[in-house]
């Protein structure tokens, strides 16, 4: 029968070896005791003049570990348990180890050896011993979060993407804002998180782990209130394995006041929308494909649609009310030679583009820190590797990552100070605003269906038809519609009309 392998633990401290406590006399022992056993000894670890303080970390304490893990010993034997560790919690910690892994422990001085049914009742002291240590922890922790919370202390865990604690505070973090940001305005433009998720990756940006960007993600950060300057402490509590998390009362919650990062306007329109669709369960409809879809809608009250079967009109599923595309196409497109910009609302788009400039130079500059700090990240890894200090098969797998988000910066960069750089040269003067809004019906024929639609989406509230007449509502810069009326009209090209369908004029 092969003899169980064991190893011998030696950890004399200077101050021991002073007293004429030797290595050699602890390792004679031991061994000795080994050959009683009928146990060869496979490895000897020795730690001489190490403070028992914190071993756990040493590197002939992790070589031990390693070793019971793999099977090499299945036993250590040292001359007392204060050789092992004097550091209780690494004390319980070695012993939950070698349980784990049906190793046995021997302590020469306390006369303990788990591989007898007598030295196993060490094990079970053992472990009440941490479980009432983990519960007295547990307990104090517990203790002292409502009182850390309301002082606005950190609470444990990371900051919310936006934002850091530094010094104690809890500030907003410069190079993260403005992409937080930018995950409302991109919502309240798509509506559909996975469309937000996937812009974001496309430019380049990443979650703070450096991961790709998920919906789950960006509905967290959109119901997050911190982005409106409300931070909320003390609001959940683990509970165990099954449920680690549990939403604590919200009497127990705190609130504290932050730096906000987007108006509560946006804040509240966003989860306004997210709230309805929770409420009514339906996802968010696929885009607009025809010019006037969503803008449409019959005097009955029901939208138009327009149909696979009949794709060239526009029909009212509830009283079958119908016209051609071409001809209410024609129709706003002479409704355009009306339209014309209050001086207000040129005010307010020559704001908006600056707005969005500003914001344009505010993702530039963060992408530009990211760039200088990958470049840093790449020399000094360079430095390490020419200097000796890296070995080469390390060199590759912590230089690439760098090199490909490099890459994926210098791409992105270029686009988006040309993006910027078009806003700046499109920030037209009053005159230049007019003229472009009363140009609107000559060039309109010339534009794509895209920059159509856009247009449409932006001036047009809502479009009735009626049995004899179209109204149109423009919106106004105070969102009031402004009703734009049309008379009978005929369809071109076809006999009188039957009962219920639109006429031209």
């Amino acid at each position: 029968m092969q003899s169980k392998a064991v190893g011998i633990w030696i950890r004399v401290s200077t101050e021991d070896q002073a007293q004429g406590d030797s290595p050699e006399h602890h390792e004679r022992r031991a061994r000795l005791y080994a050959e009683a056993k009928g146990w060869s000894v496979a490895e000897v670890y020795r730690l001489e003049a190490v403070s028992g303080k914190a071993v756990m970390e040493h590197p002939e304490a992790k070589r031990m570990l390693a070793d019971v893990k793999r099977g090499r010993i299945a036993g250590l034997i040292f001359s007392k348990l204060a050789r092992l560790a004097r550091n209780t919690r690494e004390l319980l910690d070695f012993a939950d180890y070698f349980r784990t892994h049906e190793a046995d422990l021997v302590s020469l001085g306390e006369s303990i050896d788990t591989s007898s049914p007598a030295g196993r009742l060490f094990y079970t002291m053992i472990a009440a011993m941490a479980q009432w240590e983990r519960e007295e922890i547990a307990s104090r922790v517990a203790a002292s979060v409502p009182v850390r919370a309301k002082l606005g202390k950190p609470l444990g865990g990371q900051s919310p993407y936006g934002y850091l604690w530094k010094n104690g505070q809890f500030v907003v973090e410069p190079a993260e804002a403005p992409i937080r940001k930018l995950i409302y305005e991109l919502f309240l433009k798509h509506r559909r998180k996975k469309t937000v998720a996937r812009i974001l990756n496309d430019q380049g940006y990443r979650t703070r782990g450096g991961a790709m960007w998920t919906n789950t993600t960006i509905e967290r950060l959109l119901r997050d209130p911190t982005a409106k300057g409300v931070r909320i402490s003390n609001y959940t509590k683990n509970v165990g394995k099954s449920k680690p998390i549990e939403l604590k009362p919200e009497s127990d919650w705190v609130y504290h006041e932050c730096e906000r990062i987007v108006p509560d306007e946006l804040w509240d329109e966003v989860n306004a929308i997210l709230d309805a669709r929770r409420a009514t369960g339906k996802r968010p409809l696929k885009r607009a494909v025809h010019l006037f879809a969503g803008k449409a809608f019959c005097q009955c009250g029901g939208k138009l649609y327009v149909h696979t079967s009949n794709k060239a009109r526009y029909v009212c599923q509830a009283c079958r009310n119908k016209i051609p595309i071409v001809d209410l196409e024609g129709i706003v497109h002479e409704q355009l030679r009306a339209y014309a910009v209050s001086p207000d609302e040129i005010a307010k788009h020559l704001d908006a583009g600056r707005d969005l400039v500003r914001q344009k130079e505010e993702l530039i500059a963060v992408l530009e820190a990211e760039r200088n700090k990958i470049t840093k990240q790449q020399n000094t890894l360079i430095d390490l590797y020419q200097g000796g200090g890296l070995p080469k098969e390390d060199f590759g797998p912590r230089y690439q990552p760098l090199a490909d988000r490099l890459k994926q910066i210098d791409e992105e960069l270029p686009a988006l100070e040309a993006s910027r750089d078009v806003l700046k040269i499109n920030s037209l003067s009053a005159e230049e605003v007019m003229a472009a809004a009363t140009d609107l019906y000559t060039r309109w024929p010339t534009l794509s269906r895209e920059e159509q639609r856009q247009i449409v989406e932006m001036i047009i509230d809502r479009i009735t038809v009626g049995k004899d007449e179209v109204s149109i509502a423009l919106l106004l810069s105070d969102n009031s519609p402004q009703m734009a009326s049309f008379g009978e009209r005929t369809i071109r090209g076809s006999s009188p009309p039957r009962a219920g369908s639109a006429r031209d004029r």
